[in-house]
């Protein structure tokens, strides 16, 4: 008993018209849809001045805060200052330069740590998120 296997019609019969239609419909859109977003980039536009800015060439120098022995505070390499005058001096860097400004603070070996948190504490109070701390001396 042999099986009669018959061959479809189906896609014989497909219709490629309605798919050629719809990839020119398709086209047509992106094509149009493309040349308004290029018409809203090219708005001519007066945009605000300001006089007086400058813009950021350069990341501004780390802030040396150095620590003694003694526990006495020295910014950069300049006379020894109390904590609260380094925390104004921090304070307007940090206006100068808030998101970038960095601050390396040095201590002595034989300085108390409590210094150094004092240090950290008054970087932190203004504002100034990026500090490192290094030890130095014998």
């Amino acid at each position: 008993m042999t099986v009669k296997i018959r061959k479809s019609t189906v896609l014989q019969s497909l219709s490629m018209t309605p798919l050629i239609d719809v990839v020119f419909l398709l086209l047509i859109f992106f094509l149009v849809a493309t040349r308004f977003a290029e018409e809203e980039r090219s708005m001519e536009m007066k945009l605000p001045t300001a006089s007086e800015s400058k813009p950021i060439t350069m990341k501004p120098k780390d802030i040396e805060l150095n620590i003694d022995a003694d526990g006495n505070y020295y910014l950069g390499s300049g006379e020894a200052m109390s904590l609260a005058e380094i925390e104004v001096a921090l304070g307007q860097s940090a206006a100068n330069n808030p998101l970038t400004q960095a601050v390396v603070i040095r201590a002595d070996r034989k300085s108390s740590w409590d210094s150094v948190a004092q240090a950290m504490n008054a970087c932190y109070r203004v504002g100034l998120q990026d500090v490192k701390t290094s030890l130095s001396g014998q």
